[in-house]
């Protein structure tokens, strides 16, 4: 899957930019229909330790999936989105099935009627 990367006000390390690409590679497994996608990545300028912002979008067609995590790291963040993600393509993909499903039988009762 083709991602675009944005750091907001720093500079990534390459490592961290290829181990989300390789995380976000595995959604294919889940929807093969993924067209592409944006990664953010922010720190916030809180005191907190838990001040890694990672957003991901991800287009799919007929639709974009979208999650936000913060965490203690950009790893641990990734990990949570990943999951996140896998539900929501799972959904989504029972919702395309679903519709398709129920055009055909849509179709098939016409042309019975015909």
């Amino acid at each position: 899957m083709k991602l675009q990367m944005h750091s907001i006000h720093f500079d990534a390390d390459r490592k961290l930019l290829d181990f989300i690409q390789q995380k976000l590679d595995k959604l294919d497994t889940f929807y093969d229909r993924i067209t592409g996608g944006e990664v953010f990545l922010r720190v916030d300028k809180d005191n907190n330790k838990v001040n890694k912002l990672l957003e991901i979008k991800i287009d799919v067609p007929g639709g974009t999936l979208f999650v936000r995590e913060k965490a203690r790291s950009f790893e641990a963040a990734t990990d949570v989105a990943l999951e996140a993600l896998k539900g929501q393509l799972k959904k989504f993909k029972e919702k395309v099935q679903v519709k398709a499903s129920d055009s055909k039988s849509i179709m098939l009762t016409m042309a019975m009627e015909s």
